[in-house]
């Protein structure tokens, strides 16, 4: 018995000792692979310290080399971004009234002239929203003037000639006709309002909230003088002077098509009224011609189809691009009329050389805390004018029979 017990008791010793050894080795397995992932993890991070000082470097490269007419472009904008900011938040013109401004021969207006310049930035934001909306500016010729008015010489006669031989005497010439058109240019006014509340924070884009705000008074007015606007204290529209025949068309008229209904378009042969419209339009013109209707009359032009059963409208082959009737852009205007009787729903021309937009590139604001309090004013102006400056290169369709 006391045999047996002490080789189980040496079994047992040799047992424990294999299992510690065993626990030992591993312990230190283990431990090789935690130096194993240490040692990855260092490298890992020399890499993206390397890659981050590599990229630090490269980026300091483009700010030196790459952009500093970028940079002193944009400083020149920066007092005066600046300045406009602070008074817009809080009336603080101190800025403003100490701003030289570049190239003009007073500093900025004070605010009993008639409000403060806006600042370059937010003048092109509210510029390009109203040159990217549809409006007749799409199309016009749009000039920019420091007058109160923009004349336009027109020379409405053919220039003579003939065939000369070696002997006989040369025939004078005629003298030409000229027309002198003047564009009066009116104010355009729009008024939105914001609390000081919402002014004090300073996460809220006053620039660009007022940008927005403007530009959509003044496309929703602009749109509509240039199509119909009477010419008192607004631009004159297209549709404004006296509508004739097309074969008894004089200059200082506008010649027109008829549909060949009463009050809609022919129940047959619907398109024929579109197709006489775009070639009462001369060769000259009809190169650079484009149609101008609302979505109703879109609506109805597009189901026409041609002889051969062809719909005579084409939607635009790429983002961006107006649709087409008869190879000619469509201009969707929401100000011209609807389809009904005696009305002119449609106009086609080469609006470039027909009509004209003048306007004055200053763009004024007056801040106004007093008049709806606890709200704040904005009164917001700027001088445009329009008119017809060829009659000739505009046609209309007249919804009747004749």
């Amino acid at each position: 018995m006391t045999e047996s017990k002490a080789r189980a008791g040496e079994d047992l010793s040799l047992g424990q000792m294999a299992g510690a050894s065993a626990a030992a080795d591993v312990k230190a397995e283990v431990a090789g692979f935690l130096n194993d992932i240490r040692q990855f993890q260092r490298e890992v991070k020399e890499m993206l310290q390397h890659q981050k000082e590599r990229m630090t470097m490269l980026d300091r490269k483009v700010t030196t080399h790459a952009r500093p007419a970028l940079s002193a472009a944009a400083e020149m904008d920066v007092p005066h971004r600046k300045a406009f900011n602070a008074y817009l938040r809080s009336g603080d013109d101190d800025g403003l009234r100490g701003l030289a401004l570049e190239g003009k021969a007073m500093s900025t207006a004070v605010a009993a002239d008639g409000g403060y310049l806006v600042d370059p930035q937010t003048a092109e934001s509210i510029r390009s929203m109203l040159v990217a909306t549809s409006s007749l500016r799409a199309l016009a010729t749009v000039v920019q003037v420091e007058a109160v008015s923009f004349d336009v010489l027109i020379d409405r006669s053919e220039v003579s000639s003939g065939w000369a031989t070696e002997t006989a005497a040369q025939a004078e010439t005629t003298t030409p006709t000229l027309e002198r058109i003047s564009i009066k240019l009116h104010e355009l006014s729009a008024m939105p309002k914001a609390s000081q509340r919402l002014l004090d924070d300073s996460a809220f884009d006053v620039e660009g909230w007022l940008a927005g705000k403007i530009a959509t008074r003044f496309i929703r007015a602009e749109s509509a003088a240039f199509i119909s606007g009477d010419g008192i204290d607004k631009p004159k529209g297209i549709l404004l002077p006296t509508k004739v025949a097309n074969a008894s068309w004089t200059w200082g008229n506008l010649g027109y098509v008829a549909s060949g209904a009463a009050s809609d378009f022919a129940s047959t042969n619907a398109s024929d009224c579109i197709v006489n419209l775009v070639y009462a339009l001369c060769a000259d013109y009809r190169a650079n011609g484009a149609f101008v209707m609302n979505s109703k009359t879109a609506g109805a032009v597009r189901k026409m189809k041609d002889a051969d059963g062809r719909f005579m409208w084409g939607d635009s082959l790429a983002a961006g691009q107006p649709p087409q009737l008869m190879g000619y852009p469509v201009l969707v205007c929401e100000d011209m009329p609807d389809v009904a009787a005696n009305a002119y729903p449609i106009a086609f021309g080469d609006f470039a050389a027909g009509y004209t937009v003048a306007e004055r590139p200053d763009l004024r604001i007056l801040r106004d805390p007093f008049s709806a309090k606890p709200h704040v004013l904005f009164y917001a102006s700027k001088r445009v004018g329009g008119d017809i400056t060829d009659y000739a290169a505009i046609k209309l369709l007249k919804i009747a029979t004749s």
